[in-house]
């Protein structure tokens, strides 16, 4: 039995990471969600404030394998370092990996970092859901109130966020890769090139909500590993 502090993307809400936090409990681990702070109200000094806030939510006691969706990746490290007790390991799912002194904006591709910068009105850019086509959520997540409820937790982002360059917080955890969609085969090739246990599942970006069960299992495993 491991305790496994699943960590949603912070463009997200903890209710993406439900469904599998129910199934790793069925499979007897230890499943918690906390929230990170609310993007909205955190001006500057983005990654200490979120990692600071989010470590006041993690109990002490045993030490935790952090699992890190999507945008957490990049926190992983500065929140680690926070904590009471060091982490056992860390686990990236569909995540993107450590950026010690570049921004969240250098890692993505031009052109996308161009579209968003466009969309932005007065400093803030929309909620993560409004970033995509018509219909690209409901493809995600075709059950309704499972998606209604992921739209919920979501807000306005303020650009700045994106902009901030990650802190040089070394991760000093053993480290793994669980690759879900397509999007983050670079990630995930990376990660095996550091030779960190990779798993690359045919899945999709929101699995952890949509099919928890798989995505469970090949946690177990990941961490065993």
């Amino acid at each position: 039995m491991a305790r496994l502090v699943l960590l949603h993307s912070p463009l997200l809400g903890p209710s993406s990471w439900a469904a599998t936090a129910e199934a790793l409990r069925l499979l007897g681990h230890v499943a918690e969600t906390p929230a990170w702070p609310r993007l909205g109200g955190v001006k500057t000094d983005y990654y200490a404030i979120l990692a600071a806030g989010l470590a006041e939510r993690i109990a002490p006691g045993e030490a935790p394998v952090l699992v890190a969706h999507s945008g957490a990746g990049a926190l992983l490290p500065a929140l680690a370092s926070r904590l009471a007790v060091p982490p056992a390991a860390a686990i990236f799912v569909d995540a993107i990996l450590p950026h010690p002194g570049r921004s969240w904006f250098d890692t993505v591709p031009a052109a996308f970092r161009d579209q968003l910068r466009a969309g932005a009105a007065d400093g803030w850019l929309p909620p993560w859901y409004a970033w995509w086509p018509p219909g690209a959520l409901e493809q995600l997540v075709p059950d309704e109130a499972a998606r209604d409820a992921l739209i919920a937790e979501l807000e306005p982002i303020p650009a700045a966020f994106f902009e901030e360059a990650a802190p040089d917080a070394p991760l000093r955890a053993p480290a793994a890769y669980l690759r879900l969609s397509g999007a983050y085969g670079a990630e995930a090739d990376a990660a095996q090139h550091q030779g960190w246990p990779t798993k690359r599942l045919p899945l999709n970006h929101l699995a952890i909500l949509t099919q928890p069960t798989a995505v469970a299992a090949a946690l177990q495993g990941v961490a065993r590993a």
